[in-house]
């Protein structure tokens, strides 16, 4: 993927962000779906954001998206599998994820056998 190409993909967050933030939630949708991206570390995307400076919803989700994109077969590329995808944002806790849901998802698949949908 081209430095081009990354930042149209980049786009899609604020973009999702954009068409939702005048729809009325009982949560901050636009703002979770704004924030799936942004790192503990501050190396995430759109705003650089650091940290508890991110909903905890937007951090909940970061988990789930990494993890479904790459336990799940994609057009462009087959699936690196459930326990890739566990190892990647295991190793990545605490620097790009937030470690309170990294070890509750760990939890939840290791101990109590969760299994993502077929």
């Amino acid at each position: 993927m081209s430095a081009i190409e990354f930042e149209l993909v980049k786009n899609h967050a604020e973009q999702g962000y954009q068409i939702l933030k005048d729809v009325e939630f009982s949560l901050p949708i636009a703002e979770i779906i704004r924030e799936h991206h942004e790192r503990m570390d501050g190396s995430g995307y759109p705003q650089g954001l650091k940290g508890e400076q991110t909903l905890i919803e937007a951090r909940i989700l970061a988990v789930a998206d990494v993890l479904e994109a790459m336990a799940s077969h994609r057009p462009y590329r087959a699936a690196f599998g459930l326990e890739v995808a566990l190892h990647e944002i295991e190793s990545h806790r605490g620097e790009h994820f937030d470690p309170d849901v990294v070890d509750a998802m760990l939890r939840l698949f290791r101990e109590k056998g969760y299994q993502l949908p077929d």
